[in-house]
């Protein structure tokens, strides 16, 4: 059997959606998900809508800034996987600007090498053609930009 949904009022989606949001900032393209969810449609999605982003439980830029900030300290992303990310989920390009610049540029260049340091040291068995390929490859899908990744390689050799 199909699961039986309870109809919920305007107010109980709102409080729903605030605490969704307030739990850690969402895009625009997660709320609405989360509204079809909900089974909310029309007029009452939009003021749903309306209501976060006025009292501020939804804003793309601070979505924006906090999604690079953390994917790039957590995970390590680079640049252009942050862009590549946040174009997915309907940012605009002013927002994605003012995400990349929070991250500051020598922190930015230490981290890359590091990682790349590290990488470059677990393929220490492979042939070194094979080993340079591989860096490049697995640095190209982190999002590294190819100069830096250029400029390890050559300062390693």
């Amino acid at each position: 059997m199909g699961k039986k949904r309870c109809q919920l009022t305007r107010e109980q989606a709102l409080q729903k959606l605030e605490r969704y949001c307030a739990f850690q900032d969402r895009c625009h393209q997660e709320v609405e998900r989360k509204l079809r969810e909900l089974d909310i449609r029309g007029a009452d999605r939009d003021a749903i809508l309306l209501h976060l982003i006025e009292e501020g439980f939804l804003d793309e830029a601070r979505f924006a800034r906090s999604f690079a900030r953390g994917k790039f300290r957590m995970k390590g992303w680079g640049r252009n996987r942050l862009v590549r990310e946040l174009k997915a989920r309907d940012i605009s390009d002013y927002c994605i600007r003012q995400a990349l610049a929070e991250i500051d540029e020598a922190e930015y260049r230490q981290a890359v090498a590091a990682y790349l340091q590290k990488k470059w040291d677990q393929l220490a068995d492979q042939p070194p053609p094979q080993r340079r390929q591989k860096l490049y490859r697995w640095a190209l899908g982190r999002g590294y930009e190819s100069e830096l990744i250029q400029a390890f390689l050559e300062r390693i050799e």
